[in-house]
């Protein structure tokens, strides 16, 4: 049984999921969000998900983290913020010595949904398919259970 941490970063919303995968069976564990205060300065948040992600790690111990590799947008100030974000999330799981996992969002889109540009209605489907027992309230909470269980379907077809 691996223990796989899903993590979809974000400044505002940095979606977490923990699931156990063995084989083809998967099972949900938790998942959630972090969410930084809005007034709070950039290294005020990124404190924040630093501090959550790790208790995560402490409290669930997963064995594998994998986490959704920044885009670039548009406006590039964004990107550099969201790769601050996506960096306190991966700081905070290799201070633990957690292997981490970093996919790009059409690979994750296309491991669940067969289709690597499927909007977030369709993952979220794919991830109640998936894993019945999850119920999640944010789009960020749906990426990051998308996330885990896209580990967990490639890393079947990897030898690590």
């Amino acid at each position: 049984m691996t223990r796989i941490l899903g993590i979809d970063p974000g400044l505002l919303h940095t979606g977490w999921a923990i699931i156990d995968a063995n084989g083809s069976e998967r099972r949900y564990i938790a998942s959630g969000v972090v969410l930084p205060k809005k007034t709070g300065t950039l290294p005020e948040r990124l404190a924040i998900i630093f501090y959550e992600v790790s208790k995560l790690c402490d409290t669930f111990t997963p064995d594998v983290c994998s986490i959704e590799i920044t885009f670039v947008n548009k406006n590039p100030q964004t990107t550099l913020i969201l790769g601050h974000a996506r960096a306190a999330a991966i700081v905070a799981v290799s201070t633990h010595n957690i292997p981490i996992y970093e996919y790009e969002p059409n690979k994750i889109k296309k491991a669940l949904t067969s289709a690597g540009h499927a909007d977030k209605d369709q993952v979220y489907k794919m991830v109640k398919i998936l894993l019945p027992a999850a119920q999640p309230k944010t789009p960020d909470e749906s990426d990051a259970i998308a996330i885990a269980l896209a580990h967990a379907n490639m890393a079947r077809m990897v030898i690590f």
